[in-house]
């Protein structure tokens, strides 16, 4: 063992959800047609559901869809924060169905979030992501 090596810490869903709670940048996990896929996205957080925009007819949009009326596509989304000086830091995924909003009524709503894509073009599609299993870990003091 390094002089910099600590046991992990599993982390509670209410501390993960906290530490997440700030949003920014995560990165969403899904199977596509062609096999796993990750990406990056900015995202709030609201009433403990991941909410980020993207635009209709790309990756997410094409990918995130089952084909069947009310049937959502299982997600993982990941953030995390480390200090690679401190060697600190934490992880926190949410797992849970990917709902594209359709609704006018709900799509108000999530603008009021305020999520704000940092990548260019239309991104009015709202994604979100209901959380079923948030777990996380913690290594050092990392906050």
């Amino acid at each position: 063992m390094t002089e910099h090596a600590s046991v992990p810490e599993k982390l509670d869903p209410q501390e993960c959800l906290r530490l997440i709670s700030p949003g920014g940048i995560g990165r969403v996990a899904f199977n596509d047609p062609g096999g796993p896929a990750i990406l990056p996205v900015n995202y709030v957080l609201r009433d403990d559901s991941v909410i980020f925009r993207t635009a209709a007819g790309g990756t997410l949009d094409v990918g995130l869809r089952t084909g069947m009326a009310g049937v959502e596509f299982k997600v993982a989304f990941e953030v995390d924060r480390f200090d690679e000086a401190e060697h600190a830091g934490w992880s926190v995924v949410v797992r849970g169905g990917a709902h594209l909003v359709a609704s006018p009524e709900e799509q108000a709503e999530l603008e009021k979030a305020e999520v704000h894509p940092w990548a260019g073009g239309d991104r009015h599609l709202y994604v979100k992501v209901a959380a079923t299993e948030v777990t996380g870990r913690r290594v050092g003091n990392g906050s």
